[in-house]
Parts: structure tokens; sequence; C-alpha cells
């Protein structure tokens, strides 16, 4: 049986890592995220670390950045774990357009994320 949680160990806090993400990691854009990725350094990690992020920019009040974020977060919840992908990783998802999708569609667009790692 699948665990469909979203532990804290799973979440990426480490500056140092997220710096390190952006600086060092391989990118690509499908509709509507940005996706920073890169294998995880740690040997001991035992699942994917994960950042999910929306622009202040794109969208000013909170309410509507928090609804995208819990959106998201329970998309990927949902879709994973993916076992096409044999190493750990460490990611990023940039929330990068101005419209709120529906949730139906943020999952489906997440799930195709996993596909191109």
């Amino acid at each position: 049986m699948r665990k469909y949680t979203f532990p804290k160990d799973e979440k990426l806090t480490s500056e140092k890592l997220i710096k390190e993400l952006f600086d060092k990691g391989s990118s690509f854009y499908l509709y509507p995220f940005k996706v920073f990725f890169m294998p995880h350094p740690g040997e001991d990690q035992s699942s994917h670390q994960v950042l999910i992020t929306v622009s202040r920019k794109l969208f000013p009040r909170a309410v509507d950045r928090n609804l995208i974020k819990r959106r998201m977060r329970e998309a990927y919840r949902l879709n994973k774990p993916f076992p096409e992908v044999p190493k750990k990783l460490v990611i990023a998802y940039i929330y990068s357009v101005k419209e709120k999708l529906p949730a139906a569609q943020l999952r489906e667009r997440l799930a195709k994320t996993f596909k191109r790692f």
C-alpha cells in the first residue's frame, strides 16, 4: 500500500541546499511550473525533498498564494511515490502563471513533471 503523506523530512528547508539547487541544479518549464532539480547530495536521505513556492508579484494576496501552495502540496502528495526515479532528488516547484488553476489541472500537470526526471 502506498503512503500518501507529506512529512517534514520531505520538505526542503535547508538554506544551503536551496542555494545550491538554484545555483547548480538543472531546470525545465512545464506549464504552469518552473522546476529545478538535482540529485540529493546526502547519502542517508530516504526520500525526495521538495520546495513549493508562489511569487508574491503574481499573487499579492497571501490568501491566493496559500491556496495555490496547498493545492500543489496535495497534488504532490497524491502523485508520489514515483518509482521511475532511482536517485533521490531535491526539487523546487515555482508556480509561474497569473491565473489560479483548478486542483485537478495542477494534479495532472505535476504528474507530468515526474516523467521528465
